[in-house]
This record gives C-alpha cells, sequence and structure tokens, in this order.
C-alpha cells in the first residue's frame, strides 16, 4: 500500500527538482557541457534522499 502511494510522489518529486535545477541552470548560465554532470548529480543525490526516506518510513 505504501509503495503505492510513495512512486508517484517520488517522480514528481523528481520532476519538480529537474524543473527547477533547470531553471538555475538558465539563471546562473551554465555552460551545456557541464550541465550534463548538474543534472546527474542532482537526481543521483535526490534518488537516495528518496529511497533512504522511504526505507524509514517502511521500518518505522
Amino acid at each position: 500500500m505504501m509503495m503505492v502511494l510513495y512512486i508517484p510522489f517520488a517522480v514528481f518529486i523528481l520532476f519538480k527538482i529537474n524543473d527547477m535545477t533547470n531553471k538555475l541552470c538558465i539563471q546562473k548560465e551554465i555552460p551545456e557541457d557541464r550541465q550534463h554532470k548538474v543534472f546527474r548529480t542532482i537526481n543521483i543525490l535526490i534518488t537516495i534522499l528518496l529511497i533512504s526516506s522511504y526505507v524509514e518510513i517502511l521500518f518505522a
């Protein structure tokens, strides 16, 4: 049951974070070749955060 609610929430969070990252890259005028690294780093960190919060909720 928890997974049914958490997965759409996690996907929504990832899309919103990517949208905000895109706006940050535009505002700070980050070059195209560095934007890939910025997106990858932020996506990995947010994914780790979402997985750890799911595990914490699951076992709490």
